[in-house]
């Protein structure tokens, strides 16, 4: 090509890139948190984090808890510091009516419902042998059953607003494929129900644009009755040698909410722990 007069030689290419930039900013938009409205499940520890983050970029915040009141009553208070409004209430997640209850009150007090982050979970080892039907009732319903209730009340509110975001939580062991820790039966099963359940509604609700994603966290947080050798060894069995902290997992949600073409899809946030 002949440049005329005034005109770069790779001028073409700038008008291409150019095309190629107004091509993208006519896409559908990322979501802007401005506004929004985000409810998480579970909200102590790594929930008062993502609350936290979710807040500094923009949303209100409303926390669901069960026993952690005064957890989240703090929470809630950094929230409204940052200059965002939050709500508090307590549900049992495992009795559907409190599921409704939790959500429809997040609408009345804070107008609308963008973002569902279902982090509720149980995490208790006992063998194989000593469970019974009630241990199993529990850990599916407080893990699966409030995921699936939480996600069936809130996607209405979603809907009207033309759309929104599901972020579930599995484990790195069940997106690892199989299960490496005995004792943790109805655990495992749950998990992995959440992440099949993670899939299920990402179809169902994706002509809504409601994306639905998961977060399969590894070791992120010591829990407090951990050994200091229970914690170096997991150290010693995860790739990058340490533990991620809470911020990973506030990262992954707010990538997975920020996005607008990723659903039905499980991140694991696990330090390679799952290639070792």
């Amino acid at each position: 090509m002949v440049a005329s007069a005034g005109t770069r030689p790779d001028m073409g290419r700038t008008v291409c890139y150019s095309a190629r930039l107004l091509a993208i900013s006519g896409q559908r938009p990322s979501m802007d948190l401005t506004g929004k409205v985000s409810l998480i499940t579970g909200g102590k520890r790594i929930g008062a984090v993502v609350a936290l983050a979710l807040a500094k970029a923009g949303s209100d915040v409303a926390l669901v808890y069960n026993r952690s009141r005064d957890e989240a009553e703090e929470t809630a208070a950094e929230v409204r510091a940052i200059g965002r409004r939050a709500f508090t209430t307590r549900a049992d997640v495992s009795r559907s009516v409190e599921c409704d209850q939790a959500v429809d009150g997040t609408v009345v007090e804070l107008g609308r419902l963008d973002v569902l982050v279902n982090m509720a979970s149980l995490y208790v080892a006992k063998p194989f042998e000593q469970l019974t039907d009630a241990d199993w009732d529990r850990q599916l319903a407080i893990d699966l059953r409030a995921t699936f209730l939480f996600s069936h009340a809130a996607a209405p509110h979603m809907r009207k607003s033309g759309g929104g975001r599901i972020i579930n939580f599995s484990d790195w062991v069940v997106a690892s494929g199989r299960p490496r820790y005995a004792g943790y039966l109805p655990y495992y099963v749950a998990k992995a129900g959440v992440r099949a359940l993670t899939e299920g509604l990402a179809l169902e609700l994706a002509g809504d644009q409601i994306l639905v994603n998961a977060i399969a966290p590894g070791p992120i947080l010591a829990p407090p009755e951990m050994t200091a050798a229970e914690r170096d060894q997991v150290v010693a069995s995860t790739p990058l040698g340490r533990w991620g902290g809470e911020a990973e997992i506030a990262k992954a949600v707010l990538f997975l909410v920020e996005s607008d073409f990723v659903t039905g899809e499980t991140i694991r946030v696990d330090g390679g722990r799952h290639v070792k």
